[in-house]
């Protein structure tokens, strides 16, 4: 009989026959990924490093280069558990003025095929985007279940695009989806998207939205989310990408911003920092662990104020953005 464990840390080994070191990179950088999530539950470090690689990837490169090393990494690891420890909700944060959930206009949650991890392409398959390759990897926890993994949640998500843009809203692409999906948690809380980096626009650091609904059921109305927030984008993540065409416009308006000055992380934004592996040739790997309190509805404004109160020129979304394609102020 084999004297090599099946398992190591609670998940199974791709090569059971082989040491623990010879397991490969994917399932290396897994560990590392969980053993960080742990450290950020009991507080010690969260947010505070980002293992990044940079290199440059090419102009006009499609992010549907999901193949990468970004998309192999976070979505092998479960994340250990945090139960006896204290946690607290994530921040709550506004959805902003394009949230595409129904409650300011446009509604994806509607459409068939929104339950999905690829968000590169619109809803209905069409369309593409371009920009340097992202898989985002969210660990939902119970903080009123001992920290137990949050099973069979609904977590929408959505962002910007290189330009800056949001789909359904802005002036070229009200008319697609894309960037914008949900996924199911599984039975380790653990939900995987696979997307771009976002650009940043003028007056908010670059980040990504995301509700948390009890179900699928629960979807179609936006005042149903347990959970309104916002993940940072760290900045040694997107030095490199911005250095590409596709982002032009984004370096200079992160250049004129800071954590502490934007207007929606400037009150702590810690938790809100994910963990990141990767590099702008092959793409970046986010993981972060989202403690959820289901016994309380998301406290965030649909609709975001302040730094110009988050509408498009002219007073209404949708509107003509400014010069060099970036989206205008918003949330």
């Amino acid at each position: 009989m084999s004297t090599h464990q099946q398992a190591f840390e609670g998940r199974p080994l791709d090569r059971p026959s082989e040491d623990i070191e010879d397991q490969g990179l994917a399932f290396d950088i897994g560990t590392l990924l969980s053993r960080r999530r742990m450290l950020a539950g009991i507080g010690i470090g969260a947010g505070s490093a980002a293992l990044v690689a940079c290199g440059v990837k090419g102009e006009g490169a499609s992010a549907s280069a999901s193949s990468s090393a970004a998309a192999t990494t976070t979505s092998a690891a479960a994340p250990n558990d945090l139960s006896g420890q204290v946690l607290e909700e994530m921040n709550s944060e506004t959805a902003g003025p394009y949230p595409g959930d129904g409650s300011n206009g446009p509604d994806v949650l509607d459409e068939s095929g929104v339950e999905r991890r690829d968000l590169t392409t619109s809803v209905d398959g069409n369309g593409s985007v371009s920009g340097v390759p992202m898989t985002l990897t969210m660990n939902l926890v119970d903080i009123n279940n001992d920290n137990q993994p949050l099973s069979k949640a609904a977590v929408y998500v959505w962002h910007c695009d290189a330009e800056g843009r949001y789909s359904m809203y802005s002036d070229g692409v009200t008319d697609q989806t894309r960037l914008r999906g949900v996924q199911v948690t599984d039975a380790n809380g653990q939900v995987t998207f696979d997307s771009i980096i976002p650009g940043c626009y003028t007056g908010r650091w670059p980040h990504i939205h995301f509700e948390v609904f009890t179900s699928i059921d629960d979807i179609t109305d936006a005042t149903n989310a347990v959970l309104t927030s916002q993940i940072v984008v760290p900045e040694d993540t997107v030095t490199e990408p911005y250095k590409l065409s596709e982002y032009d416009g984004s370096a200079n308006n992160l250049s004129q911003i800071t954590l502490d000055t934007d207007n929606v992380f400037s009150d702590g934004w810690e938790q809100q920092a994910p963990d990141v592996v990767g590099n702008a040739t092959d793409g970046f790997s986010l993981a972060i662990t989202v403690p959820v309190d289901l016994t309380t509805q998301s406290e965030a404004s649909s609709m975001g104020g302040g730094m110009g109160g988050g509408e498009m020129s002219g007073g209404m979304p949708g509107g003509n953005p400014p010069q060099g394609g970036m989206a205008p102020p918003s949330q």
